[in-house]
């Protein structure tokens, strides 16, 4: 076992477990189900022999009476016995399919790497689905045993000799089924992976669309894909070829299996050793024992599947963090001082900065990589190679990470709009209010103040213009990533987002590559007036941005080459003219 991947198994079994009152209901009830299906053709048997034999029209319409009771028990036995099992199989897919949710949006990452956001997709449905599913194999599997175990006891009863063939046989025919399932097993984690792998290609294309048909790349793109696709196509291909040849063969024991109990049967018969009505119930329930040893392969085969996908479930709740988390809480208040020392990650080489409290700073690059490598220390996303940062003196490796994620917030130039209303991916949803009526002007009141931040958010970062331009004012919807609106009018929404969310500490990057200049010296005296008092960095080599910040810094070659004001810089530095004016 790989170090880090038992706590993703412990996620498994604790999914399965989770369900066993209900699957133990369900297996009850469908025992009750195949005991009662084990006793027809014995009382069928019954009712020939002291009945139809003894020409008894009152014992027949007793025991007619009795099968049809019978029927009806085992009618909504079964009923019931299938819904608490299929209850159970989705409920476990369900808890699972948290747990992935949960896991891909720790704090702490690591979970997204080396994976494309369709194979998470793929992982969190299809996968969750199968290991769910077998909540339902294994309460099918105690069903298959005791009809099979009711059967054998009757036929030890009545004859000795087919009542030790089923003992004896059932378990043969288990241990080969089990063989069977074992190139299936294979081949659908195969085919698993492959049709991950094409649905985070799939969904990597649609995301990169507009992007495609500006350069011409259609064609190269389809026949990505159609590659993809194939492959995923064969691996299915291959994992059916398995089933197909592990069901056939098990069917085929089972037959053999099957014609072996009635052959003995007829020859008892014909000895004298069995009554008609035992050879009727002994050749019944030789025809019955045909569902639970087809269980049995069914079984198989859903196990087979379910482990495959259960090992890829355990790769991703065991995906070692991005960052280890740390346990201390952040400081409160938050006075939101930043500093960098001796930090080496890709672009920064050494990098010793503070950014103050309370202030504006921006900060400008020469090379992008330290801009990005910039970012992702500050968001920790990962930590530096060498070298610390601290927040108001606490180094962020001691920080809880979903605390420092609310007291830092990182706003990416390329963040994601979901699909939506403007408002809805500005605003978070209101959370669902409980209590007494006394409470209503409270809530108006917060919910007051949640619309003034807002309005004020939108306002600093021009989004309600964009918001005016639309059918529907923020009501609109915007689209899959944002599709319906332009690069620029995507950038105002985003950074009003990230105003609304009023963090502490905030961290914008480019915020206003795709907005005119008109616009753009708009939003940055808006971005400055509301985050006044409370610490803001912007990392950008826009003129207009930087022209409102309290301090700039020039990150060159991956140090800080030159510290100011943007009017400073431009006079003093032919680097920092060289970046922000060229």
């Amino acid at each position: 076992m790989r170090s880090g991947e038992q706590p993703g198994r412990d996620v498994l079994t604790r999914s399965v477990r989770g369900q066993a009152r209900r699957v133990g209901l369900g297996a009850a009830l469908g025992c009750v189900h195949q005991l009662g299906e084990a006793l027809v053709p014995v009382l069928i048997g019954v009712v020939i022999d002291q009945a139809v034999a003894g020409q008894d029209a009152g014992r027949l319409a007793l025991w007619l009476a009795v099968l049809a009771v019978m029927y009806v028990a085992l009618s909504w036995s079964f009923r019931l016995g299938a819904r608490a099992g299929e209850r159970g199989a989705e409920e476990a897919a369900h808890t699972l399919r948290l747990a992935i949710v949960r896991r891909v949006l720790d704090a702490r990452g690591g979970a997204e790497e080396g994976r494309l956001p369709g194979e998470l997709a793929n992982v969190a449905t299809e996968d969750a689905k199968r290991v769910g599913a077998v909540n339902m194999a294994l309460m099918s599997g105690i069903w298959a045993v005791a009809g099979i175990t009711v059967s054998a006891v009757w036929l030890l009863l009545t004859s000795v000799p087919l009542g030790l063939i089923v003992l004896l046989g059932t378990p043969v025919l288990l241990w080969l089924g089990h063989l069977l399932s074992k190139p299936l097993e294979r081949r659908s984690e195969a085919e698993q992976d492959r049709a991950a792998h094409a649905s985070g290609v799939a969904a990597d294309l649609v995301a990169g669309l507009r992007v495609l048909k500006g350069l011409g790349a259609q064609q190269a793109a389809v026949e990505r894909y159609r590659r993809t696709s194939r492959a995923s196509l064969a691996a299915t291909l291959r994992a059916a070829r398995a089933e197909s040849w592990q069901t056939g063969l098990v069917l085929a024991l089972t037959g053999g299996f099957i014609a072996l109990i009635a052959l003995v049967g007829g020859r008892l018969a014909l000895d004298g050793a069995l009554t008609l009505g035992q050879l009727v119930s002994a050749v019944g329930l030789a025809l019955f024992l045909l569902g639970p040893l087809e269980t049995f392969a069914w079984v198989n085969a859903e196990l087979a599947q379910g482990r495959a996908s259960a090992a890829r479930v355990a790769q991703v709740l065991a995906a070692e963090p991005a960052v280890v988390g740390g346990d201390a809480p952040v400081p409160d208040p938050v006075r939101g001082e930043l500093r960098l020392r001796g930090v080496r990650l890709g672009g920064p080489d050494g990098v010793d900065l503070d950014v103050p409290a309370g202030r504006l700073t921006g900060i400008a690059v020469t090379d992008p990589a330290s801009a990005e490598a910039l970012l992702r220390c500050l968001g920790r996303e990962t930590d530096p190679d060498s070298g610390s940062v601290e927040l108001d003196g606490v180094p962020l490796t001691r920080l809880d990470p979903a605390g420092l994620r609310a007291a830092v917030l990182v706003a990416a130039h390329d963040a994601v709009l979901f699909d939506g209303s403007l408002a809805a991916n500005v605003t978070p949803e209101a959370e669902p209010r409980s209590g007494p009526a006394k409470d209503g002007a409270m809530d108006g009141a917060q919910d007051g103040a949640a619309d003034l931040r807002t309005e004020r958010a939108m306002a600093a970062a021009h989004a309600d213009e964009v918001a005016r331009s639309l059918p529907r004012g923020a009501a609109t919807g915007v689209g899959e990533g944002g599709r319906s609106l332009s690069g620029g009018q995507r950038q105002r929404v985003l950074l009003a987002r990230a105003l609304r969310a009023g963090p502490p500490v905030l961290v914008v990057h480019d915020p206003t590559t795709a907005v005119d200049a008109v616009t753009e010296a708009r939003i940055a005296e808006g971005l400055r007036e509301l985050r006044r008092g409370r610490t803001t960095v912007v990392v950008t080599n826009s003129p207009a941005l930087l022209a409102v910040a309290d301090r700039v810094i020039l990150l060159d070659g991956g140090r800080v080459g030159a510290e100011g004001t943007h009017a400073e810089l431009v006079r003093a530095d032919a680097t920092y003219r060289t970046a922000v004016l060229a």
